[in-house]
């Protein structure tokens, strides 16, 4: 059972995710040991993770997606137990020993880069998977051992990669489409603009760059500008890829002096979808070939849509040339989704699932779960995950009892002092700021903000909230409250600072 169910769940995974992001982080774990409960009603999968690293990284983004794949593929609640390999464990597996080889392999290569001034130097994890994927290739002369993805080979064949028609392998989710983005006034914008370009690639909105926080939908809706523009014009050259490939693709020919593969790969592309380019940050190789290709592609009239997670002004470590190219066609963002998009995209994805979503259920989740479309799809997962196992009708009792560690962790974290300590970090004020009677526009705005967040985050009433903020009238809460709120709607930047503050309290 054990290899049968993580074989099963490994090919649901692949199906799933992005290539570069299974063959990085899903493929090189080990066969997981699998204990089933006496009574047979539930099962432990312990998964072990060759270094700190990768742990740290697949509990963060997969560990969720990995038990919910599990559960439904045993037909039984799976419970997911991530940990560190023991050293003997690492050594008698195949993968995690190469993994450890590669990522000795891949601290010599960065320091290597480094020194000559034109390499990678991020720490940032989904950077180091690539390197440390671009230093076993290189190292140990074949690809295929790590990723299958290329047909290993003996003497320097090995290193020289076959370039198939971007047209053929233009890596898009076919079920990423505008049909099956919901549409709502966070996105609108957003949406319009790729339509315009999905009808009329390389005549208007030339780049598109499109900025938000995680999970709100900018992956879809650059998928989305793929597929339709494919549908019409099945033979253009298109390609989908995160920054991180771009980063990989560099290094590779950057080790073996092939730059001609690097342009003859990206430069005849008619439409290139990249996603976070803040990850080119202090990467000036990166930048100088990005830069290449970004004018050769406008040259030709292809199209160029980029994601982010700020807007181009605000990329750190990013050359001025190149922020002031993303800036140069059409820059829109995209918001948290408001409560009524939140409730249509649950109802929308449970039809997906085959299931009816009752409307109370919808607005129960959406309420409690507000960060991004990301935490909601786990959400709801969780929630008919639960209404499956324990064969009952979604109903709110199902829902409350699906999430209840959801809603305990938001219950004991988020209290109104912590809202007050957050926001003055933030705001770099003081914390007794929020209780002082003074009123200058520094003071007085974080104040508010923080007024507001204690009203939408904790089930304190206005006097209660009143009474913390220093004793204040119910009234001038109130006043914070609508005041905040009003303002959210039209000032991007303050939503923006109000979608990070709410991340930062739900932890």
């Amino acid at each position: 059972m054990t290899t049968d169910l993580w074989t099963l769940g490994r090919e649901r995974l692949a199906a799933e995710l992005p290539a570069q992001q299974f063959n990085t982080w899903i493929r090189p774990l080990p066969v997981p040991q699998v204990t089933v409960a006496e009574d047979g009603a539930s099962t432990r999968v312990a998964l072990r993770a060759p270094n700190r690293f990768m742990l740290d990284w697949i509990r963060n983004q997969y560990a969720s997606r990995i038990e919910t794949v599990l559960s439904e593929l045993a037909n039984m609640p799976v419970q997911l137990e991530l940990a560190l390999a023991t050293r003997e464990s690492t050594q008698q597996g195949s993968m995690p020993l190469q993994a450890h080889r590669a990522h000795r392999a891949a601290t010599s290569l960065r320091l290597a880069l480094v020194s000559t001034g034109s390499g990678p130097s991020s720490g940032l994890p989904v950077a180091a998977g690539t390197l440390v994927e671009s230093a076993l290739s290189s190292i140990e002369g074949s690809a295929a051992a790590r990723t299958g993805t290329r047909e290993g080979s003996s003497g320097s064949a090995a290193f020289l990669p076959s370039l198939a028609p971007a047209s053929t392998t233009h890596k898009l989710n076919i079920s990423l489409t505008f049909d099956t983005l919901v549409a709502g006034r966070a996105n609108q914008m957003a949406r319009t603009a790729a339509l315009h370009v999905a009808g009329a690639p390389g005549v208007m909105y030339n780049p598109l760059f499109i900025y938000g926080g995680v999970g709100l939908g900018k992956t879809h809706l650059v998928h989305a500008v793929g597929n339709a523009l494919l549908a019409d014009r099945p033979s253009a050259r298109v390609l989908y890829l995160h920054a991180e490939q771009f980063i990989s693709d560099v290094v590779k020919n950057y080790q073996r002096k092939t730059f001609d593969e690097l342009k003859a790969k990206y430069h005849q592309l008619d439409l290139l979808l990249i996603d976070d380019v803040q990850f080119f940050a202090g990467k000036e190789r990166t930048q100088e070939e990005f830069f290449n290709t970004f004018e050769a592609l406008l040259a030709k009239r292809a199209h160029i849509i980029m994601t982010s997670d700020t807007y181009p002004k605000g990329l750190a470590d990013i050359d001025e040339r190149l922020t002031s190219r993303f800036d140069a066609g059409l820059t829109v963002a995209i918001e948290p989704p408001e409560l009524e998009m939140r409730v249509a995209i649950l109802i929308r994805k449970a039809a997906a699932e085959g299931t009816v979503m009752p409307e109370d259920v919808a607005f129960f989740i959406a309420k409690n779960v507000r960060a991004n479309v990301r935490e909601l799809e786990g959400a709801l997962r969780k929630v008919l995950a639960y209404a499956r196992f324990s064969h009952k009708e979604v109903h709110i009792g199902v829902a409350r009892e699906a999430l209840r560690d959801l809603l305990s962790i938001q219950n004991r974290q988020i209290s109104v002092e912590n809202i007050q300590k957050t926001v003055a970090d933030f705001y770099k004020i003081k914390v007794a700021d929020m209780y002082s009677k003074k009123r200058p526009a520094s003071i007085a705005h974080p104040r508010q903000v923080a007024m507001y967040l204690a009203k939408e985050m904790t089930k304190k009433s206005l006097p209660e909230i009143g009474e913390l903020f220093g004793g204040r009238d119910h009234t001038t809460v109130l006043h914070a409250v609508r005041k905040v709120a009003g303002d959210r709607t039209k000032n991007t930047e303050l939503n923006q600072q109000l979608h990070v503050l709410e991340q930062t309290l739900k932890g």
